[in-house]
C-alpha cells in the first residue's frame, strides 16, 4: 500500500441503497474534486454539486464534503461524495475515478491504516473501530465505543508514563547520586508505585474473560439424552426453526448453532446429538462432536424429561463449567420431579417456564453493574502483551540484588510491551493482520 497514491472506495453499505458514500483520500483529492465537481468546496461544509465525467456528462448529483488534512479521518486531504445508491450510478462514479491519474482503488482497511500511520488513531482505537462496525449487541457496541474512543488507550498511556517516570528517576539516581537536588532512594517512591502498577495490570488481565464473552458470546451447549427436547429448546430460544424436531431418537447428528441476544449480550447456542451408547457410525460421530463442544462450553444446559435423564453426563470429568439442569416437557405434568432434582422446568410447547430459564441463563452473564466504562482487554494480543509487561515489572521488583541499571532495563521491556498494544513500538508485523479484518472503504 503506497501512501503516495490517492485512494478511493465505496464506504457505505451494499447496493442498491438510498445513499452511497464514496470516500477519497490522498494528495490528489483536490484535483479530483476540481475535475468531477467543478471546484473544491469549503472544507467541512456539505455542498450540493453535480458530479460529471471528464467529458462533461452528469453521473449524478449529491452532497460533496471536503476535509483538508490533517483535520480528517486519515490525516490526509479527504473527500466524500454522497450520491444515490443505485448500482449504475455508483459503478459509473467508480469507473470515472479509476481513469484519473494517480488514483487507485483502496485495499481492505487502507483508510484506517493511513489514519494509524498519520497518528490519528492508535491500534486499540483501530481495533475498536472494527469491532464497532461488527457490533450486533448493546454490550459489543459499548465495548467498541470504549476502545474506538480512546478510553482504553488512556489507561495504557498512563501506565507507560509511570514506567517512563520510574526509569527517569532511576537514571537520575545513577547519574547524579551525589547531587543534592536529586531525589534520594528510588525504592521509597518508585518501587511502591511499580508494585501498585503490577497489581493494576493483574486486575485488568483478570477482566479479559468478560471481554471475551462480550465480543465472542457466551457459549451455551444444550446437551442430554436423545428426545430430551434439545432441538425444540434451541428453536424456542432462537424463536425460529433451526433444528429438525421429530419423535425419532438420534435425529440430530451434527452440532447446530445460532446466535441470539440476551440482556444486551451475544449468546451462542449449540444443539448437540443425544448422548447415548450406539453402534450407528454417523450417530457416533455426532456424539463425539457433542462431547467436544461440551468441553469448550461456558454453560451447559443439561436436558432431561425425567429425573434419571441427567445421568448421561455422569462419565464426564468434573470441571468448573457450570451446568443448569433443565426438566423438559412440563406440559405432560411435573409429577416425578422431586424438589432439588432440577433447576428449571420448562415446556417449549406451551412456553411455561421459559422466562425462568432465561433468567437462570442471564445469571451466568457477566455482572457489569456499577461499571462506568468497559475498559477491558478484548483481544488475545492485548492480554499477551500485558502479561509480558507484568512479568517484567515483577522481575524488576524481585531483583533487589541486581544493579539499578538492570532493573531499569526490565522496566523498559515492560514499557515496550505496553507500547506494542497501542502500536507505539515494534508492531509492523501486526499491521497486515489487523487491517485485513476491515471491509473495503474503511
Amino acid at each position: 500500500m503506497t501512501a503516495t497514491h490517492t485512494i478511493y472506495a465505496l464506504s457505505s453499505g451494499s447496493l442498491p441503497a438510498g445513499v452511497a458514500v464514496v470516500r477519497i483520500s490522498g494528495g490528489r483529492t483536490e484535483a479530483v474534486l476540481q475535475a468531477l465537481c467543478g471546484g473544491v468546496p469549503t472544507p467541512r461544509s456539505a455542498t450540493f454539486r453535480s458530479i460529471r465525467s471528464r467529458n462533461g456528462d452528469v453521473i449524478d448529483s449529491g452532497l460533496v464534503l471536503y476535509f483538508r488534512g490533517p483535520a480528517s479521518f486519515t490525516g490526509e486531504d479527504c473527500a466524500e461524495l454522497q450520491i444515490h445508491g443505485g448500482r449504475a450510478a455508483v459503478n459509473a462514479l467508480l469507473e470515472e475515478l479509476s481513469k484519473l491519474e494517480g488514483l487507485r482503488h483502496a485495499e481492505a482497511g487502507e483508510f484506517s491504516r493511513r489514519a494509524f500511520q498519520n497518528g490519528k488513531l492508535d491500534l486499540v482505537e483501530v481495533e475498536g473501530l472494527a469491532d464497532l462496525i461488527a457490533a450486533e449487541t448493546e454490550m459489543q457496541r459499548r465495548l467498541a465505543i470504549e476502545h474506538s474512543g480512546g478510553g482504553q488507550s488512556k489507561i495504557y498511556a498512563g501506565w507507560a508514563k509511570r514506567l517512563t517516570h520510574a526509569r527517569a528517576m532511576i537514571e537520575a539516581e545513577l547519574d547524579f547520586a551525589d547531587e543534592d537536588d536529586v531525589p534520594g532512594s528510588v525504592s521509597e517512591r518508585i518501587w511502591q508505585d511499580m508494585s501498585m502498577l503490577s497489581q493494576e495490570i493483574a486486575a485488568h488481565i483478570a477482566d479479559a474473560p468478560i471481554a471475551e464473552i462480550i465480543r465472542d458470546g457466551l457459549k451455551i451447549v444444550i446437551a442430554g439424552a436423545p428426545n430430551a427436547g434439545k432441538s425444540s429448546l434451541l428453536n424456542a430460544l432462537a424463536q425460529r426453526d433451526i433444528a429438525i424436531v421429530t419423535e425419532i431418537a438420534g435425529t440430530t447428528r451434527d452440532v447446530l448453532s445460532v446466535d441470539v441476544s440476551l440482556a444486551g449480550f451475544s449468546v451462542k447456542l449449540y444443539d448437540t446429538a443425544g448422548l447415548r451408547e450406539t453402534d450407528e457410525r454417523v450417530e457416533q460421530e455426532g456424539i463425539r462432536r457433542a462431547r467436544e463442544i461440551i468441553e469448550r462450553a461456558d454453560l451447559i444446559l443439561l436436558l432431561a424429561d425425567a429425573p434419571d435423564g441427567f445421568d448421561v453426563m455422569s462419565d464426564f470429568p468434573s470441571d468448573t463449567t457450570p451446568v443448569l439442569r433443565v426438566g423438559t416437557k412440563l406440559d405432560r405434568g411435573s409429577d416425578g420431579w422431586r424438589e432439588g432434582a432440577v433447576d428449571v422446568l420448562v415446556s417449549t410447547r406451551t412456553g411455561e417456564g421459559m422466562e425462568r430459564l432465561l433468567d437462570a441463563i442471564a445469571a451466568h452473564l457477566p455482572d457489569l453493574s456499577g461499571r462506568t466504562s468497559l475498559s477491558l482487554p478484548s483481544r488475545r494480543r492485548h492480554v499477551d502483551s500485558l502479561r509480558q509487561a507484568q512479568r517484567s515489572i515483577d522481575d524488576s521488583l524481585a531483583s533487589q540484588d541486581l544493579g539499578l541499571d538492570i532493573r531499569a532495563e526490565l522496566l523498559r521491556l515492560a514499557g515496550d510491551a505496553i507500547g506494542r498494544i497501542t502500536g507505539r513500538v515494534d508492531v509492523e508485523n501486526l499491521l497486515d493482520v489487523i487491517f485485513s479484518e476491515f471491509c473495503i472503504g474503511k
